[in-house]
């Protein structure tokens, strides 16, 4: 990868990461340098993921900040060769913004999504059909629509080929009564909803109209658990013109709160696929 596609959201976790190990070992920047031999700007710029770093000077700084975790060590050296890695997203470059990549390198290398959905289904849950109706309705012109949809249906392999990869989500019920289209195009997102439930792998809780909570209060939001060294937990936030990501951990804090209590007014799984179940039967012929 060219310097100038950095940062990237791999190389900015490894930088913080070895910025916060360098402050715990109470050395400067200078101190790095020297080790390194060369100038404090190349420390500067590999903290600030604006670079990456060989394997060989990684492994001076880590013997440098007295990093003796072996399995520590080789995690961070395997997200340090990440950081050159070529996603199957790094070619949809006019189609994504820097957000949106963010969001798809963290989907990718995550374990664990937790995700609240208001008003839409979830992009890795939506058929074809749904997600055309999404775009149109949106205002996207025909042939982005199609490039989208190619996109978002290439994130759903993430549930079939991923055996790590889970998904725990919570639909706001009106997300389910508000599916634009005919009745076929309804009772097969539906009908989706409930064979894709049945993996192992994903759990849908469907949160009720009369869930006794402030529904106004929450948008939609996802918690993921990024694996590697440093695990990492973080939230995003989606919004028309793209995403916001939060890192802090008051921040996190909060969504993970926030986030028991919407699993916990929501309704079971089982009762979730009934209720599903029941809106096939109103939705059909």
């Amino acid at each position: 990868m060219a310097q100038a596609d950095m940062p990237t959201m791999r190389s900015r976790r490894l930088g913080n990461e070895l910025r916060r190990l360098r402050s715990e070992a109470e050395l400067t920047t200078q101190d790095a340098a020297d080790t390194l031999e060369c100038g404090k700007p190349k420390i500067s710029q590999i903290e600030n993921g604006k670079r990456g770093i060989r394997q060989l000077d990684l492994t001076l700084l880590l013997d440098l900040y007295g990093v003796t975790d072996d399995t520590y060590r080789v995690n961070l050296k395997r997200l340090a060769k990440d950081i050159h890695r070529v996603d199957w997203w790094s070619g949809q470059a006019p189609l994504l913004h820097d957000a949106l990549r963010d969001y798809l390198t963290l989907e990718s290398d995550s374990h664990l999504m937790r995700a609240y959905e208001p008003k839409v289904l979830p992009g890795l849950l939506q058929t074809e059909d749904y997600m055309r109706a999404v775009f149109v309705g949106a205002g996207e012109d025909p042939e982005r629509t199609e490039q989208l949809i190619q996109i978002r249906l290439k994130r759903q392999e993430l549930l079939k080929n991923s055996r790590d990869f889970r998904l725990r989500t919570v639909i706001d019920a009106p997300a389910l009564h508000r599916i634009h289209g005919g009745s076929e195009l309804i009772v097969e997102q539906l009908n989706h909803l409930l064979q894709v439930g049945k993996r192992s792998n994903i759990h849908i809780q469907v949160l009720p109209l009369d869930a006794p909570l402030p529904m106004e209060q929450y948008g939609p939001f996802a918690i993921l658990n990024v694996e590697g060294e440093p695990p990492v937990e973080l939230v995003w936030l989606e919004h028309i013109t793209g995403g916001t990501l939060l890192e802090q951990r008051p921040d996190v804090q909060v969504y993970s709160k926030t986030w028991e209590e919407l699993t916990a007014a929501a309704l079971s799984l089982s009762a979730s696929q009934q209720y599903i179940r029941d809106l096939i039967e109103e939705s059909g012929p």
